[in-house]
């Protein structure tokens, strides 16, 4: 089973890509970034990581699930020198166990985000 999700509050996506795709009782959330015209011009990692992480938080919620759920994470920083302050963020929305993850430092995202953030859930309910 494949089945493609949308969510009202978070609009259309900009590209050709679905907010997430179910795969079996397994959820694939596209990358959330929190940008803000205010970040732009005053760049703060754990502002916009956060952001970010309540952008997941409303698309997992849509599907009935939570950070509880999230099983891995996937995040793409600009700069890996502001890690702390990202991980910080991060790590305020879980609870141990944490999610398997990855970070990676990459030289650009989209809207100029300094961080995207990519989950993956899944729900035992699902299978």
């Amino acid at each position: 089973m494949r089945k493609a999700i949308s969510v009202e509050e978070l609009g259309e996506p900009i590209g050709a890509y679905s907010i997430g795709v179910w795969a079996g009782p397994t959820l694939y959330l596209s990358g959330v970034t929190g940008i803000t015209d205010e970040l732009l011009a005053k760049p703060d990692m754990a502002q916009e990581t956060k952001n970010a992480m309540m952008e997941a938080k409303i698309a997992l919620e849509s599907q009935g699930l939570s950070f509880a759920d999230v099983v891995e994470a996937r995040i793409y920083m600009t700069n890996i020198g502001k890690f702390s302050e990202m991980n910080d963020a991060y790590k305020s929305f879980f609870e141990q166990p944490y999610p398997a993850r990855a970070t990676v430092e990459i030289s650009k995202l989209a809207g100029d985000a300094n961080v995207e953030i990519v989950l993956t859930a899944y729900a035992p309910s699902k299978a």
